[in-house]
């Protein structure tokens, strides 16, 4: 009796140990586990994968990322943190997707397969964004973010291939390395083409092999094995972004256009190949209706056309105005190029018949309505453009399609076309505060625009103009900088607008156009000679509307209340400067509120860019270096020898010897070798 307490302990010690030992083994097992998981379909997922967005999972356990609600974004990820070493950053993963198009021959964005640090995408944007980045954020070493984009939209500003394409991503949307959706064929031994928004499944493999340092990326229609050659192999240290806690799964996003994306199954693996999925127990993909017509559909028909016979003419009649009402021109050669069209109905029923309640602009290039499109909801400005002559018309579309193609957070972005029988209709983004003139001139703007929004504004034109000039594909020149150009969105932000109209506008009969196109008081002094325009005629117009932003006033017209004879700004601004009364110009309605340095850098810059040699003005990437303050500003010559004998004479084009006036815009594209194309003479 006495030996059992003194037993007691020895054997609550042992027992102790004995579930010690089970604990660390379930802890072991509970980790191993999450080295590999696989979804045969989602069933039950709701409470086990990250949703957020537009992701749902269907009763049938089909995980949707995305429907047709637009911009919207979408994730997915694996519940639990995936860990990854250093050293040890293999893995294997295997999923079966499919994407519906909104619209026949409209895509919309595409979707990522993403290993990331966190599940929190709170301030990322939709559309080119795909749900992962946004400007601030796209490319930076510090987003560790590794991704297999499958994206359905070309965006040149990504240097995207193509609008079907598989890319590796690594930080931001710049792929690493893409190339055209398509699988290898091993019976016919050659790539065959796949369509990822053609609502079929596919199946994609993606594979890291640490030692070799090497992405292999293989895509099949499903039901197809997975072939020895991979559409995409490319060698890249993934050591630098996959390491410690990271989390899988996927991105999505709605744009303007969308796609539905689906995902079926997934299988993944950290320690050797993913498990293959069992396609028997994959959901279904849901089908799309087609309506069915029925007896009394039949019957309607049938009794319709009985009385079109009955009242063919009135019948024919009425239906040859309907069609003249939305008819549209399209011929063949529109085809070959790839600029979105839209259908002059939907324009018309955005802008509610273009009525007058909503005209938002009247210019030189016709007249601008705000309207909503009826397919997606979203405000756009239509410009309605009246023109004479087929001519050229050809060249303008391509023009279009190459301007479609430019993205910069500072130009208004040009969403598509439609074109009538004398007419053509342009739509662009909607811009709320609508331009930059009525804030600087109108009588009826109450608030005046303050000094650090005028700025900002200079600073986004300076930028788009340095876009357009050496940062695209190619080079454009805008010829009509000012400030009834400068449009604003919702934040105040700059957008310029109203470039590459000249091809029409040269054919046209519009009395107030000639062969020198731009706008009195903003065209250099030498267009009017040599008929050629140059990066440096865009920096003379934007060398005036500096002075307009600085002034708040005009080229033309009276100046000053002390000197009636100031009728050109810049000989004013000039005067002022060699009297040593520079700030004196500034606009008064701003009352003094303005930083003098800031305001002397402004008025300084623009006499600067209205320099009467064109070789003198400086290039828009010193312009956006004098503005940063990383450059110093040059002194401003005192004088010089122009036609006039003065710095600011009829040598400079603002005064004299002028063409008639003219609201026009001039378009040019300079080729990689630098040769001009000549728009609108």
């Amino acid at each position: 009796m006495a030996i059992a307490p003194r037993n007691l302990p020895h054997f609550t010690i042992i027992q102790q140990m004995s579930l010690t030992f089970a604990l660390i083994f379930v802890v072991h097992a509970l980790a191993q586990e999450q080295t590999h998981f696989i979804y045969n379909g989602f069933q039950g997922s709701n409470n086990t994968l990250l949703l957020d967005g537009l992701s749902n999972i269907h009763q049938n356990g089909l995980l949707q990322m995305t429907n047709y609600t637009i911009p919207s974004t979408s994730h997915a990820f694996y519940p639990h943190p995936i860990m990854f070493k250093r050293d040890h950053v293999s893995f294997s993963t295997a999923f079966v997707f499919a994407m519906y198009p909104q619209l026949p021959n409209q895509s919309g964005h595409g979707i990522v397969f993403t290993i990331a640090p966190s599940t929190n995408f709170q301030h990322t944007l939709p559309a080119k964004y795909l749900g992962l980045f946004n400007d601030s954020t796209n490319g930076l070493s510090s987003n560790r973010i590794f991704g297999i984009e499958l994206d359905t939209v070309q965006n040149a500003e990504f240097g995207d291939i193509d609008s079907n394409h598989v890319g590796i991503d690594a930080n931001g949307l710049i792929s690493a390395d893409a190339a055209s959706a398509a699988y290898y064929s091993e019976a016919e031994g050659v790539n065959k083409s796949l369509l990822l928004n053609s609502g079929k499944a596919m199946q994609i493999w993606i594979d890291y092999d640490e030692e070799e340092m090497l992405v292999n990326v293989t895509l099949v229609p499903l039901g197809h094995p997975k072939p020895n050659k991979c559409l995409l192999s490319k060698h890249i240290n993934l050591s630098t972004i996959l390491y410690d806690s990271m989390y899988v799964g996927f991105s999505s996003s709605t744009g303007l256009v969308s796609n539905s994306h689906y995902i079926l199954g997934w299988s993944w693996n950290q320690k050797g190949k993913a498990q293959d999925l069992d396609l028997s127990k994959l959901p279904s993909l849901p089908r799309i209706k087609h309506e069915k017509r029925s007896i009394k559909h039949l019957i309607f028909v049938v009794l319709l056309i009985l009385v079109l016979l009955s009242l063919s003419m009135i019948v024919g009649a009425s239906w040859f105005l309907w069609r003249k009402k939305y008819k549209e021109l399209h011929e063949p050669w529109e085809m070959e190029y790839n600029a979105h069209r839209f259908t002059y109905k939907d324009l018309y029923v955005a802008t509610k018949g273009f009525k007058k309640l909503e005209l938002i602009g009247v210019g030189g290039f016709g007249e601008v309505y705000k309207g909503v499109l009826p397919s997606t909801s979203i405000p756009v400005a239509v410009k309605r453009v009246s023109h004479d002559s087929q001519q050229g018309m050809k060249e303008f579309v391509a023009e279009i399609s190459t301007l479609g193609r430019f993205k910069h957070r500072n130009l208004v972005q040009l969403l598509g076309y439609c074109r009538r029988k004398g007419e053509l209709l342009l739509v662009y983004e909607y811009m709320p505060n609508g331009s930059l003139d009525k804030f600087l001139f109108s009588k009826e703007q109450k608030s005046t625009l303050h000094w650090s929004s005028r700025i900002k504004i200079i600073k986004g034109v300076a930028s788009a103009l340095l876009y357009l000039h050496e940062e695209g594909e190619q080079i454009v020149l805008h010829r009509d900088v000012k400030a009834s150009n400068v449009l604003l969105d919702a934040d105040m932000n700059a957008r310029l607008g109203d470039f590459g109209l000249a091809r029409l506008y040269g054919h046209s009969n519009d009395p107030r156009t000639t062969h020198v196109v731009g706008t009195r008081g903003y065209i250099a002094p030498e267009v009017s000679r040599t008929r050629t325009p140059t990066p440096s005629t865009d920096v003379f117009s934007f060398g005036m509307f500096l002075l307009e932003v600085g002034c708040g006033r005009r080229p033309i017209g009276e100046q000053s209340d002390d000197d009636a004879e100031d009728l050109f700004l810049s000989d004013w601004v000039y005067d002022c400067w060699k009297r040593g009364e520079i700030l004196k110009v500034s606009d008064p309605r701003m009352e003094g509120g303005y930083l003098e340095k800031e305001m002397e850098l402004i008025l300084k810059l623009g006499l600067l860019c209205l320099h009467p040699k064109p070789e003198e003005r400086p290039t828009m990437r010193q312009v956006v270096l004098y503005l940063d303050g990383t450059a110093t500003l040059p002194n401003i010559p005192s004088e010089y020898d122009t036609v006039s004998g003065s710095f600011f004479g009829e040598g400079w084009g603002t005064s004299g010897s002028y063409p008639s006036p003219s609201r026009t815009v001039s378009f040019s594209v300079m080729s990689s070798t630098n040769s001009v194309i000549q728009y609108g003479r």
